[in-house]
């Protein structure tokens, strides 16, 4: 009888583990940067609580990398257009000395 209590909770951690691989694959490349970083929070948030099985924490954990990704490309971009804008020649009297 233990032993049948064993395999449903191996399947059950299995399951689990199945369902937090998909959790990590369904991050939304669009999402947005505060949607993205609100998310960030409650996962970190949850992962500090403590509480959770070693599945649901390795869970939580792959949506928090996933997650701190979408947040760097986000930054990542906004750099990139804050460094363009501020390479370009401004219409000011700067612009007409040179």
């Amino acid at each position: 009888m233990a032993k049948a209590k064993t395999d449903g909770a191996a399947d059950a951690e299995q399951g689990a583990a199945a369902g937090a691989a998909a959790g990590v694959e369904s991050v939304d490349s669009t999402l947005g940067y505060e949607q993205a970083r609100d998310e960030l929070i409650e996962v970190v948030r949850s992962l500090e609580a403590g509480g959770t099985t070693l599945e649901e924490s390795l869970a939580l954990w792959e949506r928090g990398e996933a997650l701190a990704k979408v947040c760097r490309r986000w930054l990542d971009g906004a750099r990139a257009r804050l460094d363009a804008a501020l390479a370009e020649p401004s219409d000011g009297p700067e612009a007409e000395r040179a």
